[in-house]
């Protein structure tokens, strides 16, 4: 009986999105475990499962991955809490981005870090975020002028405080568990918080 013929061994399909993908979430893990100026490139390699020249090829430096990090991120959340929030004003909607921080808990101590870190008030990728900064106030404004929010409080203290009290609970944890008892992960707190959110959130109405 002749011997069985082994298949062919077929070539590994690339999928450079896929990979590019899983190099952003790994950078991401690794720069809110120990900052932009701690994170090694070598570690992100191994989280991804890439080697450095793809890391490299990719996105050039470990700076250009870091903007790529957020860019990547900024996008994503707003596509989520935009499609959650449907009709709802994304301002006075506080609980929503209270939500989407507790599912992204590696993004507020990315950016826990970055403030650690952050040199004479700079921050990487400053031109563009504080582009995205000016069009949520730009939004603020217009939901003023439209009635929808309340206009005897400037659009800037107000998309600050929706940022602050989505966040903080999350970027001080232990401060949270200090005065609660409880740790912001906890699913008890989280769901007390967006009740307490819910409350809140009636102020920024007229």
């Amino acid at each position: 009986m002749p011997p069985r013929k082994k298949p062919p061994v077929r070539a590994a399909v690339r999928d450079p999105e896929r990979t590019r993908r899983r190099i952003l979430d790994a950078a991401l893990q690794e720069f809110a475990v120990r900052g932009f100026a701690g994170a090694r490139v070598n570690a992100i390699a191994r989280r991804a499962q890439a080697n450095k020249r793809m890391l490299y090829h990719y996105f050039t430096d470990k700076e250009g991955l870091f903007r790529a990090v957020l860019r990547h991120k900024i996008d994503e959340r707003m596509k989520r809490v935009e499609a959650q929030a449907a009709d709802q004003d994304l301002v006075s909607s506080v609980p929503l981005w209270f939500k989407q921080n507790c599912v992204d808990a590696d993004w507020v101590r990315l950016l826990a870090w970055e403030s650690l870190q952050t040199v004479k008030d700079k921050v990487l990728d400053e031109k563009d975020r504080r582009q995205l900064s000016r069009r949520s106030i730009a939004l603020i404004k217009q939901r003023q002028q439209a009635g929808r929010l309340r206009d005897d409080v400037p659009a800037e203290y107000l998309q600050l405080a929706k940022v602050s009290l989505s966040m903080f609970p999350l970027a001080l944890p232990q401060l949270a568990r200090l005065i609660t008892g409880r740790s912001p992960h906890d699913a008890k707190f989280q769901r007390g918080y967006a009740r307490f959110l819910e409350t809140i959130s009636k102020v920024f109405r007229p």
